[in-house]
């Protein structure tokens, strides 16, 4: 068993930071990058964590994202608001439309925020969770590339398609909900292959269509959607609002435009935020004491709110610091060492 080595959160984001500032990245961009992956580790989520890093810099040594750029603010008509992150990543390009979004869902009830022209690696939940911080609801989604097959089919034509909900709690963790539209996410499937594992049953299927519970024969061949056939219409739903409605690529395009699975996938994102106290105006009860009496009522039959397992993690490794294990120490260092070098296309 390897030696586990203790780091705080701020060190660790220290570290990730410079990696991706010696890569090229402004230093916003750096630090948000550094933030969200540092963040998974966090919450106890390696499929979001220090694992994403190699994805990144694959990317940006491919020059399919490029990590210079500052996102720009194309319009804000009425209450949606077109973000242009011109080739970069996403989660700057949220961060910089953000006030914005608040403002906009604080004076008409509901907000949107269309981001174009971005790369998305990470997890949904730093979308809805900055959201929530604000008193807000908030939706977030975004296709991928083409790597699930509908419910009925055998080829990949559907993407992971998260989908991400918060809802704010006075003085409580926002109940949170953040999942992909397949089994699992693509990062996990990952994971197993490179621990050597077997997936669970009804993961994917292999390139003839056959059940497999190999991660390899299901990344060569296609993830399935979860729910069978309400999965899939889920996933289709996020094709179509966040990809064909904002004027972006879809997942097969996605797909297409990179020409591989390796690199971050390239597409558009939406991002819905609405006003609980504007949408209850006018009629009895406060809505915030109502959605408690709902999630305190679950939570009292012993059912387990979403994101609770993470809040529990974030709790611990705020007050411990983050373990690292030899393979994650191993990791740093090379791409401290060698950054973009340290990655082969």
């Amino acid at each position: 068993m390897s030696q586990k080595e203790m780091v705080t959160l701020e060190a660790l984001e220290a570290r990730v930071f410079r990696i991706f500032r010696e890569a090229g990245a402004l230093d916003d961009v750096a630090d948000c990058l550094a933030h969200v992956i540092v963040a998974g580790e966090r919450d106890h989520c390696a499929a979001h964590g220090l694992y994403r890093i190699e994805g990144c810099l694959r990317t940006i040594k491919a020059g399919q994202v490029k990590p210079d750029v500052k996102p720009e603010l194309m319009s804000s008509d009425g209450a949606v608001i077109k973000i242009a992150a011109n080739m970069g990543f996403s989660n700057p390009a949220f961060y910089f439309g953000l006030p914005m979004l608040v403002e906009k869902a604080r004076e008409f009830g509901l907000a949107a925020m269309v981001i174009n022209d971005c790369t998305h690696f990470s997890a949904l939940w730093h979308e809805v969770e900055a959201i929530a911080g604000h008193g807000l609801a908030g939706l977030a989604m975004c296709p991928s590339y083409a790597t699930v097959a509908p419910f009925g089919g055998k080829a990949p034509l559907l993407g992971t398609n998260p989908l991400a909900f918060g809802w704010p709690r006075p003085d409580k963790d926002p109940y949170v909900f953040d999942f992909a539209t397949s089994m699992a996410a693509r990062g996990e499937i990952e994971l197993y292959k490179r621990a050597g594992k077997q997936l669970p049953e009804g993961w994917g299927i292999d390139r003839e269509g056959n059940a497999s519970t190999d991660p390899a024969a299901v990344l060569e061949g296609s993830m399935l959607p979860f729910g069978t056939h309400k999965g899939s219409a889920i996933s289709t739903m996020i094709e179509l609002l966040a990809g064909a409605m904002i004027g972006d690529l879809t997942s097969p395009e996605a797909l297409e435009a990179l020409g591989t699975t390796t690199l971050a996938p390239h597409h558009g994102e939406l991002i819905l935020a609405l006003d609980p106290v504007k949408f209850a105006a006018g009629r009895a009860g406060d809505p915030f004491a109502r959605a408690e009496m709902m999630l305190e009522a679950i939570a009292g039959q012993g059912a387990r709110l979403p994101s609770q397992r993470r809040f529990v993690a974030r709790k611990e490794t705020m007050a411990e610091g983050i373990a690292l294990d030899e393979k994650e120490r191993a990791l740093l260092e090379r791409f401290e060492k060698d950054g973009l070098a340290g990655v082969n296309l």
